[in-house]
């Protein structure tokens, strides 16, 4: 598609320096979603060389527009240079969602300069990035989020009590004391949980799996009466696919007692009985446990760093403070970015969070501490 560049009269100073950022943004997303499709195969990455044509064609928009005044290739905006660092350096999984905000806040849409065309494709761009960011979402693997939720955890629940406990005027060798045994309490209350949680919902998933044996009844079961319609019903299907499915199987069945076939043979013998809705997979509970303990006590420890190496009370609980709040915002920014939001807003919302619960606990711990003192 060839898009049409309107007639204009002489441009202003500052459209020109506006039209040349918009050229050399273009340029490097077009460079971008190519360095992306570099590291893709099949559908991904012809959808990213598709992405990287168009923004090509918006650089020659631009180009065309400018003309004359094209002048040298400038550097584009530093939100479009730290997405190709992106891009070059990690996972496209990152690099799609902080594309997908980009995308969704082109300035063309508002932009009179721009054609209708291009601000059509830029919202359309946004969706498409979308849909490849949520597959990147589910392929990842699901520790990697509850390693960055229990790292979170350990993080806020001991900056608390760290804090709260120097607030009540305890030495800097018990806030320490506190601080490690709110790391194991913490991280073994996570690994306990973890593996109830994992161990009850395998449970329950094998509670719902059918028999491995169930197959082999079909051939006693009265046709007329048709039981195994019942099964089906009772793992979700329709009352007529049911029924349909059910013929299905005993015309399956009395052929193979036609033929001679054992059932255990049958290739079809163990999915007459499938539940409709497979379970999902659900991993090993002591993995589960072994990693939140990990995660937590990982994120626990950061707040006790000070106190390790024998600071104060006021000047380790000012060092633990500083460092919680960096790691805070360096989870709070990848959970923005997995869940497609702005990463700087997410990260600042569980910064608030931190330190909301390390000052309310601050404030009992002053509290207790008169109180008792």
């Amino acid at each position: 598609m060839v898009y049409k560049v309107p007639p204009t009269t002489e441009p202003t100073p500052a459209q020109i320096s506006k039209w040349r950022r918009y050229l050399a943004n273009e340029r490097a997303e077009a460079a971008l979603y190519r360095e992306l499709a570099r590291k893709k195969t099949g559908e991904e990455r012809e959808i990213l060389m598709a992405l990287a044509e168009s923004e090509s064609r918006h650089e020659q928009f631009w180009r065309e527009k400018l003309g004359e005044y094209v002048g040298f290739p400038r550097n584009p905006d530093l939100t479009t240079r730290f997405m190709g660092f992106m891009a070059r350096h990690f996972g496209s999984v990152f690099t799609l969602a902080l594309m997908q905000t980009a995308e969704s806040r082109s300035p063309y849409i508002k932009d009179e300069d721009a054609s209708p065309q291009i601000a059509a494709d830029e919202r359309i761009h946004a969706e498409v990035v979308r849909g490849l960011a949520a597959r990147g979402r589910e392929q990842m693997s699901g520790g990697f989020r509850a390693a960055v939720f229990g790292a979170n955890d350990g993080l806020v629940s001991n900056l608390a009590l760290v804090v709260g406990i120097m607030g009540s005027g305890v030495s800097a060798n018990m806030i320490l004391l506190t601080g490690i045994s709110g790391l194991l309490a913490g991280a073994l209350s996570m690994a306990a949980g973890e593996y109830v949680s994992v161990s009850s919902q395998k449970e329950l998933l094998e509670a719902s799996t059918p028999h491995p044996k169930a197959h082999t009844l079909l051939p006693s079961l009265d046709v007329n009466a048709n039981e195994l319609a019942l099964v089906y019903r009772a793992r979700g299907m329709g009352e007529k696919e049911a029924v349909a499915k059910a013929k299905s199987e005993f015309s399956r069945v009395a052929l193979e007692q036609a033929i001679g076939l054992d059932r255990d043979d049958s290739p079809d013998a163990r999915h007459d009985v499938e539940p409709v809705n497979p379970g999902e997979v659900v991993g090993s509970p002591w993995t589960a446990a072994g990693s939140s303990f990990l995660f937590f006590a990982g994120g626990a420890f950061i707040p006790i760093v000070p106190y390790i190496f024998g600071a104060s009370p006021v000047l380790g609980a000012i060092i633990a403070v500083v460092l919680v709040s960096g790691a805070l915002m360096f989870t709070g920014g990848v959970v923005g970015v997995l869940s497609g939001k702005p990463p700087f807003s997410r990260a600042m919302r569980q910064l608030a969070i931190g330190l909301g619960a390390a000052g309310i606990t601050y404030l009992l711990g002053v509290a207790f501490g008169t109180v008792v003192g």
